[in-house]
């Protein structure tokens, strides 16, 4: 096993100097196809599709972050979890968290639905309550912590052992269900779900493991060999695979995450306090805050609190209309996790999806993704919009 510190794998790790010139990056393999030395003789690849050396650098160093055996890049976070979801069956039961991102909603509900899965939504902080909708029909528990957007916090170990089951536990034989841990919000800096008893993790890395807004990418990491070779099939047969800059670039901000994931706690919990004692503000959801519930398992589980916030306003949605459009650094903008910080409305933005659904956002709920930027400067730009609205 690899002893090296995080700090040092996401930078060395999967990355090795190219071997034909010394470069110390790695390069961004910008070809389709691979010469082969005859019929079915080829160094390791045949066509960028199945599999391209600079997305193997990124799986490798992915997995080495996440501590999996394996991991598998996609052209999105979404199209790594609808490579998750392929692996299902109609009839099968599928519980998701109760706060789930939009997206995440809908190709679930619109989409996978139809083909006869069944999605039961469950509150991830209620241990009883994931006890109670367990069932034998149950296939997969998938949950996003801190959740998108009201940012709970879900016990991992907890769900897995609850997962685990017991001889009275009603599954058909051998069909224990898998737990699935969307872990965009803490990056695995923060927290490493495999350890912690989840089968499978999934990224957007389009978010803080990429951290600058540039590149769309999804991933999916795990240690079953078996699983790994279902999901490699889809990968390839599928055909939804990130191209070698979007890889490239993702390495590329993977070899500083330690130290943006730092910078955005700090200024979020600052930014939290600033907003617990401003007295248009009626809550505030942050995961290392003393005003938040489960304050205590988001220490224990996770390193810092990350750099995603939430709050809301006595007034209401009119209140934070004006507040997420009278920003002046904060830009009003969706995804979240970039170097910038952004402000949005969920329930008009990236979680419109859910709208008179049994998730729906509250539509005065507005979200922060807090960036690197210096944090007085972004508390005066909240302080002064929220003096405006």
């Amino acid at each position: 096993m690899n002893k090296d510190h995080f700090e040092t794998l996401a930078i060395h790790a999967g990355q090795p100097p190219d071997p034909s010139t010394g470069a110390i990056m790695t390069p961004i393999y910008q070809t389709a196809t691979f010469v082969q030395d005859g019929v079915g003789k080829h160094k390791g690849y045949e066509y960028s599709r199945s599999g391209n050396p600079t997305r193997t650098a990124l799986e490798s160093c992915l997995a080495a972050l996440e501590g999996a055996a394996y991991g598998l890049a996609f052209a999105s976070g979404l199209a790594a979890t609808d490579a998750v979801i392929r692996q299902f069956a109609p009839g099968d039961q599928i519980l998701v968290g109760s706060d789930v991102y939009g997206g995440t909603f809908r190709l679930f509900d619109k989409e996978y639905r139809k083909y006869g899965l069944e999605f039961n939504y469950v509150d991830v902080a209620d241990l009883n309550a994931v006890q109670a909708a367990l069932g034998p029909k149950t296939r997969l528990f998938w949950l996003e912590t801190p959740t998108n957007p009201y940012l709970r916090i879900a016990d991992i170990a907890g769900i897995a052992k609850i997962l685990g089951g017991s001889e009275t536990r009603p599954y058909e034989k051998g069909r224990k269900p898998l737990l699935a841990v969307d872990n965009t919000f803490a990056t695995p800096y923060l927290q490493q779900p495999l350890a912690l008893g989840a089968d499978l993790v999934i990224h957007s890395a389009t978010k803080y493991l990429g951290g600058h807004s540039d590149a769309v990418l999804g991933t999916v990491l795990l240690n079953d060999s078996k699983w790994h070779e279902r999901l490699a099939f889809t990968q390839n047969a599928a055909g939804a695979v990130p191209g070698p800059l979007d890889c490239f670039l993702i390495l590329r901000g993977l070899k500083t995450l330690h130290l943006r994931m730092d910078r955005h706690a700090t200024n979020a919990a600052a930014i939290a306090d600033f907003l617990a004692g401003n007295p248009k503000v009626s809550k505030v959801y942050y995961p290392f805050h003393n005003s938040h519930p489960q304050q205590a398992l988001a220490r224990k589980q996770m390193r810092n609190g990350g750099g995603m916030l939430s709050f809301e306003l006595k007034e209401g949605e009119k209140a934070a209309r004006k507040v997420a459009e009278g920003t002046r650094i904060f830009a009003l903008a969706e995804s979240l996790g970039g170097v910038e910080s952004l402000i949005e409305l969920p329930a008009a933005m990236t979680h419109l999806s859910t709208a008179e659904s049994p998730i729906a956002v509250d539509p005065g709920l507005v979200r922060l993704s807090v960036g690197v930027e210096h944090v007085d400067d972004l508390i005066a730009d909240l302080d002064q919009a929220l003096k405006q609205g």
